[in-house]
């Protein structure tokens, strides 16, 4: 018996399978920053996602765009990143309509119409 208790010494207990862990998050000091353009690439560890501001999305002519945020994600978390954003989207498109990708249909009345 003292030999378990020793071994448990300065370990946490484990929530029983099922059983939520509350997180409390402390989010007065996050900075935030707007993003128009983003770049996904990757690692076999490790997913990138660069954000960008393009300050002319609709340009027709190369041009340059200054990456200003990096975030670094295992996969693990990236899968759930995804599960989460499809959520999101998901319930969005439900209360307000999908999302048209397509530039030139959300700039082009008659393209939506036809739809």
């Amino acid at each position: 018996m003292a030999d378990n208790a020793k071994k448990n010494e300065g370990k946490a207990d484990a929530p029983a399978e099922g059983q939520q862990v509350r997180i409390t998050l402390d989010d007065k000091d996050v900075e935030a920053s707007y993003s128009n353009f983003c770049r996904v690439t990757g690692t076999p560890e490790e997913v990138v996602v660069d954000f960008a501001l393009n300050p002319n999305p609709f340009a027709r002519t190369d041009q340059e765009i200054k990456i200003d945020r990096r975030l670094v994600i295992n996969y693990y978390t990236a899968k759930r990143l995804y599960a989460a954003l499809q959520q999101t989207i998901m319930r969005h498109e439900q209360n307000f309509g999908v999302i048209e990708l397509n530039v030139q249909r959300r700039l082009s009345p008659e393209a939506a119409e036809k739809k």
